[in-house]
């Protein structure tokens, strides 16, 4: 028998940012379900964005510098 994979799949799958979080940041506005997916996805460019500039630094820590 197969082992089933308990991964959450679709858009809300593995976000590195809080939805909770995120919502209670927002005074103003609503939040979309499809604004989460698209602030994830920008949060991680951002992060691997930072590691290559780490890197050609000759770093492994990432600093405030590197956004």
């Amino acid at each position: 028998m197969a082992k089933k994979n308990n991964k959450k799949t679709g858009t809300t799958g593995d976000l590195i940012i809080s939805k909770s979080r995120t919502k209670a940041a927002v005074k103003k506005s609503n939040v979309s379900s499809d604004f989460y997916g698209a602030l994830d996805s920008t949060v991680r460019k951002m992060i691997t964005a930072a590691e290559v500039r780490a890197e050609a630094n000759g770093r492994k820590t990432l600093r405030p510098q590197d956004l």
